[in-house]
């Protein structure tokens, strides 16, 4: 059976928190693989804007889809990227993807599609800025008690998260358990609960290994 793996990207925290978005990605995958007898073999989940550089949950699927000869699944090419260059290259690379929403489309349509979601990008971006412009001639402080309060709030309780789960990440290490996914793997069959108290993924493993870092290094 041809290996698969999924890539799920949201672009922003409110939609991985809600995991409507999520969850509507991973159905459309996983039904796609069924249907078309192919092996999830593992998974890729991250919240990053698809206009911005540099997607590491990304980059880590491309790279396990080279090293298994893996098909790399995506539900629809503007979750993949906003991006017509970085779509073309891949298009000309030796990696296969295949979009659920669009399983039979050809080269030429996918860079149609390609450009339609960079401008779709683009326009929102500029609606976001535009929106933003307007409040502040009205005066309005943008972001204020998110900026001064709540992001420190969340920082502090995610701190003090990222060193509770310092002891059972060290154990686990001291199984031989090293790797991002055994510790993924480990972590689940454990029930240990993730920050929102849901399943952990590679990405939010990773955050919080570099959080634990950052910490350690201060102190």
């Amino acid at each position: 059976m041809q290996k698969a793996i999924a890539y799920y990207r949201v672009s922003r925290i409110r939609q991985e928190k809600s995991g409507l978005s999520l969850e509507a990605q991973q159905k459309s995958v996983m039904d796609f693989a069924k249907a078309s007898s192919l092996k999830l073999v593992n998974e890729y989940q991250e919240t990053r804007s698809g206009m911005r550089k540099g997607n590491p949950m990304l980059t880590a699927a491309i790279a396990e889809c080279y090293n298994c000869n893996a098909i790399l699944l995506i539900a629809k090419l503007d979750r993949l990227k906003r991006n017509v260059a970085f779509i073309a290259t891949l298009m000309e690379s030796c990696i296969r993807f295949r979009i659920v929403e669009h399983p039979h489309a050809e080269e030429f349509e996918l860079h149609i599609l390609a450009a339609v979601a960079q401008k779709e990008g683009r326009d929102i971006s500029k609606r976001t800025k535009d929106a933003l412009a307007a409040a502040k001639r009205r005066g309005t402080l943008l972001g204020k008690y998110g900026r001064d309060v709540l992001s420190k709030r969340n920082r502090i309780r995610a701190d003090k998260f990222a060193l509770k789960m310092c002891p059972i990440i060290n154990a686990i290490r001291k199984q031989g358990k090293c790797s991002l996914r055994s510790i993924v793997d480990e972590l689940n069959r454990i029930n240990v609960p993730a920050y929102r108290q849901g399943k952990w993924h590679l990405n939010t493993v990773y955050n919080l290994i570099k959080r634990q870092k950052q910490i350690t290094s201060i102190t």
